[in-house]
């Protein structure tokens, strides 16, 4: 009976003290929450200067994961049974896995830099030997007789034999192509450049001219402008697009000038927006390489008329256009093929290049007159969008020539398209040979 009573007094005290525990556990955290509510009021109140312990702590716990995360070390496991010097050795050995490779690989670009360099001077050394003019078969005599006076003389240069010579430029081409396969084994192995492939950091990247934001806001005050004066201007009679008609469209009003001298513009620049012209060359030549010298090309501005000759070519426009079942289904609404005639955007953007060339071309007219042209042909067929974009959709011609960071890669241009597609029901019926119908009149005069 009384082992039975300090049986129960002892489980009793036990319940007792886990029940205190527990209250302790409530009221730290009730504590602890009153705290942390009260530094955030005083913080939200302004009279708490620092930030409060929570906040501080769920910000110091997201560094630190991504700290862990990138080092790809795990200290969760142990971080309770090791020191702070051993958590301090281990994240020291983490980092060096990241920090060491990066200096073995400098090391590796100064040694093969030493070995370039040591290859363009053999290279100099062939240049100097083979390109001086060799000696006919007819002057060997003379040469003869004066080897006498050359030997004795300083600084004359010695004429090499054409076999030498020929010689002399095997091996030296052998081993410029052995040392240029070692190189682009390397490179392709520790740098992860291929043949081919030019990195896009080999092109300068202008942080000026990086922001595309003023150059969507002039567009949009373009488009607002045209909006407005198109919508009081619209043609009465039905508009119809015919390429070769020689009709005057009259003078030039503010609608016109409104199209050609801000949309246009506006147009221009934000499609020129890190628009540039590859050097092939450089394709060639630096690729094995161009992911270990620090050198920086200077690259070449293109205008987005450009773009649309390149789209031209590379669709066989030409072709397309001259066609004769082609002229004849332009100039007489004739079927192709039995079928209905239904012109494709694409099919219309190849005739209007195709125009703007043939029109503007004979007059030596710059790439700004011609995009003005295509732009108000464009509107005049209701198709400005659509036109931009096949343009934009075609990823083989767009890749290659925008840079990373331009509104084109970022956003696919499609923030200027819905911009653009504002006034895309209204009927245009704007001039589009203005810049060459002086010279036209001129030459049919004469």
């Amino acid at each position: 009976m009384l082992y039975m009573q300090g049986e129960l007094s002892e489980r009793e005290k036990r319940e007792r003290l886990e029940a205190q525990r527990e209250k302790q556990k409530d009221l730290i955290f009730q504590l602890k929450t009153q705290l942390d509510d009260l530094e955030r009021f005083a913080y939200q109140e302004g009279s708490y200067d620092s930030l409060p312990q929570s906040v501080v702590m769920e910000r110091q716990k997201v560094i630190i994961d991504e700290l862990i995360k990138k080092l790809d070390v795990n200290l969760n496991e142990d971080i309770g049974n090791l020191s702070p010097e051993e958590l301090r050795q281990r994240v020291d050995a983490a980092i060096a896995q990241i920090v060491n490779p990066a200096r073995v690989k400098e090391q590796l670009v100064d040694q093969l830099k030493t070995q370039i360099r040591d290859l363009e001077m053999f290279i100099n050394f062939i240049q100097d030997e083979v390109g001086n003019p060799l000696l006919s078969d007819a002057g060997h005599s003379q040469q003869k007789q004066a080897a006498g006076a050359d030997s004795r003389t300083p600084g004359v240069k010695k004429k090499v034999d054409p076999e030498q010579a020929q010689k002399m430029r095997e091996t030296g081409l052998q081993l410029i192509q052995k040392a240029l396969a070692v190189l682009q084994i390397f490179a392709a192995s520790q740098f992860g450049c291929g043949p081919g492939h030019v990195p896009q950091s080999m092109w300068p990247q202008e942080t000026s001219g990086q922001d595309y934001g003023p150059l969507l806001q002039k567009l949009e005050a373009a488009v607002d402008k045209v909006r407005v004066l198109g919508s009081c201007r619209q043609p009465a009679l039905e508009h119809v697009v015919n390429y070769t008609s020689n009709t005057s469209l009259g003078p030039r009003d503010e609608l016109t000038s409104a199209v050609r001298k801000e949309l246009s513009i506006a147009l221009k620049d934000l499609l020129a927006h890190g628009l540039f012209a590859p050097s092939q060359t450089m394709s060639l030549v630096l690729a094995p390489i161009s992911c270990l010298l620090p050198y920086r090309p200077a690259t070449q501005n293109m205008h987005p008329w450009e773009l649309f000759v390149k789209f031209y070519h590379s669709k066989n426009g030409k072709a397309f256009v001259e066609s004769p079942a082609r002229q004849l289904s332009q100039s007489f609404s004739l079927t192709v093929g039995g079928g209905p005639v239904t012109v494709t955007p694409k099919q219309s953007l190849l005739w209007a290049i195709h125009t703007v060339l043939k029109e503007h071309g004979r007059y030596k007219r710059g790439p700004d007159t011609e995009f003005k042209a295509l732009v108000c042909m464009a509107l005049n067929e209701q198709r400005l969008v659509s036109w931009l974009n096949l343009l934009c959709k075609s990823g083989t011609l767009i890749h290659p020539h925008y840079q990373s960071w331009s509104y084109m890669a970022q956003t696919g241009f499609e923030g200027a398209l819905r911009i653009l597609g504002r006034i895309s029901h209204l009927k245009f019926n704007l001039p589009v040979d203005l810049a060459v119908r002086q010279l036209k009149n001129i030459k049919d005069a004469f």
